[in-house]
């Protein structure tokens, strides 16, 4: 089923909000009502990762093609990978794009005319999850795929630290004493053991009998795994291992009431879902005097991230209809 049934067109006289999702060589967008309805949604957007400039006005003309359609639109939200300023809106450094110090914020407001908010990608991924039918005050989003990400919910607000660059979930340290690097230079986070690359890695050594090509990628192992292979399913746990060691650290850091799995190597399901609440049950502190929090996969799917984006300008635009959806909740 899909999770965002389109409407259509609400009118020009209706608030609507476009939401964009920057990876690093496409951006995915598409407009949302006040209520949080799919007005519309477009196919994603190839751009070249390595110049800002061009990855810039490619939203920009994504923002105003939309716009065009839906004289309504209000405001604009932008999730992006790297670590995002909030409120402001900048872009430090971003892992898979040209964007270094980049004021993204201000340059989408000044270029549309529109109110902008802008947040790290897995924040906004993890507030669509959160509108969307989950029903949990406190909550974990965690995000699996090239990289390890992810968002977190409390008291049903987004917790992003100090200065907006918190819940780096994939660079938490689970293996000190490891040998595997993570790209951001440390040894022991958890994205170099339970990202897409770490399954290809895991099953490199096998790749002939569990692929049948000398070479293998993350979706190879997902999609064996799937079909039953014995060999793929065992990488799939190995990914699960670290995956429910990370978890547990969340749960009892926060002490969240559900944990949400999503990103591409979650498309495996149970099999990568079971050894994650194993692993997870093992290691999370207390586990005989505590209601375990549900770890459950992501219902939002690849469109979260522009989604929640669009609710956060939503949110910004609208803050007494935020605060009146807390209060039900409550």
């Amino acid at each position: 089923m899909d999770p965002f049934p389109s409407l259509p067109s609400l009118g020009p006289s209706a608030r609507l909000f476009v939401g964009l999702d920057v990876g690093g060589t496409k951006i995915a967008a598409g407009v949302v009502d006040a209520d949080g309805h799919v007005v519309e949604r477009v196919p994603a957007v190839p751009c070249p990762a390595a110049d800002q400039e061009a990855m810039l006005k490619t939203a920009v003309r994504l923002i105003e093609a939309l716009r065009s359609r839906h004289p309504g639109v209000a405001g604009v939200g932008v999730g992006v990978a790297g670590l995002v300023d909030w409120p402001g809106g900048r872009v430090r450094t971003a892992p898979n794009s040209a964007f270094r110090d980049a004021p993204l914020r201000a340059l989408l407001a000044d270029a549309t005319g529109l109110p902008t908010v802008v947040d790290n990608d897995a924040n906004t991924a993890c507030w669509a999850e959160y509108h969307l039918g989950h029903s949990a005050s406190y909550m974990a989003f965690v995000t699996v795929g090239t990289g390890v990400g992810g968002g977190l919910v409390l008291d049903d607000r987004l917790f992003r630290g100090r200065t907006g660059i918190g819940t780096e979930i994939g660079h938490m340290i689970v293996d000190p004493h490891g040998s595997a690097r993570c790209g951001c230079g440390t040894v022991g986070c958890l994205e170099p053991l339970a990202s897409g690359p770490a399954l290809a890695r895991y099953a490199a050594p096998a790749a002939g009998h569990t692929t049948g090509r000398p070479a293998v990628t993350g979706e190879d192992v997902t999609a064996a795994a799937q079909a039953g292979d014995p060999a793929a399913r065992s990488h799939l746990a190995r990914v699960g291992h670290w995956l429910g060691i990370g978890i547990a650290t969340l749960v009892n850091l926060f002490d969240v009431e559900l944990v949400v799995l999503g990103g591409g190597v979650a498309d495996a399901g149970e099999p990568l879902l079971t050894p994650v609440r194993a692993s997870f049950e093992r290691y999370v502190t207390a586990r005989a005097h505590r209601a375990l929090p549900d770890v459950r996969l992501t219902r939002c799917g690849p469109g979260a991230g522009w989604v929640g984006a669009a609710l956060l300008a939503r949110d910004g635009f609208c803050p007494h209809r935020l605060e009146a959806e807390r209060t039900a909740v409550g």
